[in-house]
């Protein structure tokens, strides 16, 4: 790894956000899972809404470095590639959707999901991808703001910060995808709509995140390999970005399923502030025993997270989990702390194959 030249915090703070998306996903129970593992159900921020726009900021940052060797010039090269890349993400997302309907008592592809945590990771890698080749990039900045800004007058202006079906996000994601292809979300009053908390429209404020952790990824390779500058741009910028989705959030609710505008600015500038720490701590200080365990996650982060998901389900449908929940892990830890103790079971499981690819130093890609 050291003879690559990369900074071995990047691939740490991308293993421990999908370290963390596995274990989030997967508590023994969800009726028995503390507080701080479960998603806001609405406006807020908890610890489990960290994780994911966290790998979102990391896979901006990525997307500079792997941008570079096209001198950000969009050729046939790059733009085959970038969408090459944007398609395998996408289908792989809608494999694992297929996959998991597959097990239902129902079978019908009139009830596939069409989007979810890959295929947005998808649509904002390429579009992100794209704008980073066309556009010079002292300007990135300002197309991010100006998304954030257009997202946030898309859901202000039609009055769309609360969880209904007349919503403009939920209004839009229905005509383009169709209710039955949608995620289903649940109202105050208990009525479930079709919400996709991954769906095409919210997906505009995550372009703008990847837009950011792109700059970020800028910043480091301005600063020369001086970590030291390195850490104080990214402090900079983290605070910057905090503070302000911090302030506009009396205007703009921090929202991880609307992705709202405020949303992106606070966790970018967190995710700015925790990769500087991490530079610091890793690559300054040289406190690297901690590090293999989130290492063997973040150099194959998307196949490990494919296996979760396959893992996941087929654990859930032989009815493993419940046995090993019931039987073995509440017994011994309790209700909440045997769902707990689950989830970093699954998560040690799913680590076996990623550290045997990580010392046979087998990168899988698409």
């Amino acid at each position: 790894m050291k003879q690559t030249g990369r900074l071995l915090s990047l691939d740490v703070m991308r293993g421990i956000t999908i370290a963390g998306m596995i274990m989030v996903n997967n508590p023994g129970s969800w009726s028995t899972n503390y507080a701080p593992l479960l998603h806001a159900h609405w406006d807020g921020l908890t610890p489990t809404d960290l994780v994911f726009p966290f790998f979102m900021f990391i896979m901006g940052v990525s997307m500079f470095f792997s941008l570079r060797k096209y001198n950000f010039t969009l050729t046939r090269e790059s733009l085959f590639k970038v969408l090459k890349r944007t398609l395998l993400i996408f289908l792989v997302g809608l494999g694992l959707n297929l996959f998991g309907l597959f097990f239902q008592p129902h079978f019908s592809l009139e009830n596939l999901r069409i989007l979810g945590v890959m295929q947005r990771l998808a649509l904002a890698y390429g579009i992100g991808s794209l704008i980073g080749l066309t556009v010079n990039h002292k300007y990135i900045l300002y197309v991010a703001g100006g998304i954030l800004a257009g997202y946030w007058a898309l859901i202000g202006l039609t009055d769309s910060y609360a969880l209904t079906e007349n919503s403009i996000v939920a209004v839009i994601d229905r005509l383009v995808l169709g209710a039955s292809h949608m995620y289903k979300d649940t109202m105050a009053d208990g009525t479930r709509i079709a919400f996709d908390p991954e769906g095409l429209t919210s997906t505009i404020g995550s372009i703008a995140h990847v837009l950011l952790g792109f700059y970020a990824g800028k910043m480091i390779m301005d600063s020369k390999k001086d970590n030291e500058c390195i850490i104080r741009n990214l402090f900079i910028f983290g605070v910057i970005l905090f503070f302000a989705g911090y302030l506009l959030s009396y205007g703009c609710p921090v929202n991880k399923k609307l992705w709202s505008s405020t949303y992106v600015l606070i966790t970018c500038g967190m995710a700015s502030l925790f990769l500087g720490l991490l530079i610091w701590i890793i690559d300054i200080n040289a406190k690297k025993k901690w590090t293999l365990f989130f290492e063997s996650f973040g150099i194959n982060p998307l196949y490990l997270y494919v296996q979760a998901a396959l893992l996941s389900t087929l654990a859930e449908v032989s009815g493993l989990k419940g046995f090993m929940y019931e039987q073995v892990f509440s017994p011994a830890f309790g209700n909440y702390g045997g769902s707990l103790a689950w989830a970093l079971f699954f998560v040690i499981v799913n680590w076996i194959p990623g550290y045997f690819l990580y010392k046979k130093q087998i990168y899988i890609k698409l």
